[in-house]
């Protein structure tokens, strides 16, 4: 029997997947002849968007932000535009569709920052889904459970699969920081990138090792077996509350971080609570960062969900890169890159309606307040004295309300730095997405220097940064917390309360029992 075949790849999602492979084509462009002029490209065009809106319906806030970018695609004039220019320089309608955003894509792909040239495929997706209604052919779904093997893939192909029979993606190229990866470490779906193309048929049986980074292609026509699903500790079943022990026995905490309401559900008996609650995305335009009543109605439902489990929930974290539709021609917003909470305390009025539906929401559970982007001490003093006069706006009209904890996300150096100065927060959490982008200095989504080159550095300014916190409540609820790889790192550097992506937190788990405190591993391990 033939020896299985180890490619060496790239991890783009952790875990291990096996099953027959999908031979991914790009569609192929239809007949000129079946497609007609440009009323049937603004036709398809229309049903493309139908497609995706559809798509975008119960689908989470970071793939409705990918879904939206499309659509916005989609109906951008130039767009059609270009098209029609090349329609009347006597160019098939499919042609030149196909030519428009083939120029639009190689410009991407030619791009220097990694973040544009990872927008390609997304640009590839809408052009073969436009294809599709061109042809009356939609882009037909694989089988679950299979291996997607190809040179890339598109989000909405990722969106529109039933992932729950399993199933991993191996990709030619691929990109860590593309889409379709970071749709795959949510939804935990195994992912390598970078495996250089390889030869394979259809059900050939496939192992993509997400770990490891590799690819392991059939032995002897025999499916690769998975590896057997590790055991459940008896530890680790009997914990109540996220409180867990390492294997030297000193207790962590371990909460989920959601972004929407409806991710409450995955708060089940062995979870701390919410360490995280981005209420930005719940917020998707000013009319709705502007109504009081429909942020105490989410907020509410998310704290009494919890009971009597602790809920963070984060103010609004906009501006900059995270733009609030119908907020974005301010001079406020375009001048300079506020964000966060000086944008908040630029803007009082938006930071007044939240707060006010926050103070309201606190009677409901154990909620605490997290501010954003916090640089200096005063800005913390000055968002709680606007607490305080909502408060006493509430009180005069006899609203009933409470005034909860307020502390503070450390994502900027300068902060993390200096938390010794900090007195007025109640607590900290440490947010290592940004932290990472300011102290390398790189892209948020360069994932190399998130997990690679950047990390020693870190971890180095967060174990300086947690012997400042003067035992004030502490935890960490960035990407670093919910990787395993860099545990015995946080570990060791003193950290015991760790808020992850539901989808990590049966892994993080399982690391924290093989741990010692110090972030050794355990005898045996």
């Amino acid at each position: 029997m033939a020896a299985p075949l180890r490619l060496t790849a790239k991890s783009a999602s952790p875990g291990i997947a096996s099953g027959p492979a999908f031979l991914a084509e790009r569609p192929d462009a239809p007949a000129p002849s079946t497609a007609g002029g440009y009323g049937a490209l603004e036709k398809a065009i229309d049903i493309s968007i139908g497609e995706l809106e559809r798509l975008a319906d119960g689908a989470d806030a970071e793939s409705r932000d990918i879904i939206d970018f499309q659509i916005e695609v989609l109906r951008d004039p130039t767009i059609a535009e270009a098209t029609g220019a090349r329609m009347e320089a006597d160019e098939n309608v499919v042609f030149a569709w196909v030519a428009t955003l083939d120029a639009y894509i190689g410009e991407l792909e030619a791009a220097d920052e990694e973040q544009m040239r990872a927008r390609a495929v997304d640009i590839l997706d809408i052009k073969n889904r436009v294809l599709g209604a061109l042809a009356g052919t939609p882009i037909a779904d694989f089988p679950p459970g299979s291996i997607f093997v190809g040179k890339d893939m598109e989000p909405s192909r990722f969106l529109a699969h039933d992932w729950s029979k399993g199933g991993g993606i191996a990709l030619f190229s691929g990109s860590t920081a593309g889409h379709v990866a970071l749709l795959a470490r949510a939804k935990s779906v195994p992912m390598v990138i970078g495996t250089g193309r390889f030869s394979a048929a259809d059900g050939d049986p496939v192992r993509v090792d997400g770990d490891a980074g590799a690819v392991v292609l059939k032995a002897g026509g025999i499916l690769i077996p998975s590896p057997m699903p590790a055991r459940t500790s008896a530890a680790d079943a009997q914990t109540e509350y996220g409180e867990l022990r390492t294997a030297d026995g000193v207790p962590i905490l371990l909460s989920i971080n959601i972004n929407d309401p409806a991710e409450i559900d995955a708060l089940d008996p062995a979870t701390a609570g919410v360490g995280l609650m981005r209420s930005e995305f719940s917020v998707a335009s000013i009319a709705e960062a502007a109504n009081e009543e429909r942020q105490l109605a989410i907020y509410r439902r998310v704290l009494e969900q919890a009971g009597d489990r602790p809920v963070t929930i984060r103010m609004l974290d906009i501006g900059g890169d995270k733009p609030l539709a119908g907020f974005e021609d301010l001079p406020s917003l375009s001048a300079s890159g506020l964000r966060g909470i000086r944008l908040l305390l630029a803007r009082p009025e938006i930071a007044r309606v939240q707060a006010r539906a926050l103070l309201r929401a606190a009677i409901f559970g154990k909620l605490s307040v997290m501010l954003p982007m916090v640089t200096f001490p005063d800005e913390i003093d000055r968002m709680r004295e606007l607490f305080r006069e909502e408060a006493e706006k509430l009180g005069r009209r006899s609203l009933l309300h409470r005034m909860p904890p307020i502390g503070m996300m450390v994502e900027v150096p300068a902060a993390a730095l200096m938390l010794d100065t900090f007195g007025s927060a109640a607590f900290f959490s440490f947010g290592t997405n940004d932290l990472t982008q300011y102290l390398a200095a790189s892209s948020r989504d360069d994932i190399d220097a998130d997990t690679g080159k950047a990390a020693p550095a870190v971890l180095r300014l967060l174990t300086q940064a947690v012997k400042l916190t003067s035992g004030k409540p502490l935890s960490i609820c960035g990407d670093m917390a919910g990787n395993p790889h860099h545990l015995p790192g946080l570990l060791a550097a003193g950290l015991r309360h760790f808020s992850v992506a539901p989808a990590r937190r049966p892994a993080i788990r399982s690391a924290i029992i093989g741990l010692n405190a110090d972030g050794t591993g355990a005898a045996g391990e």
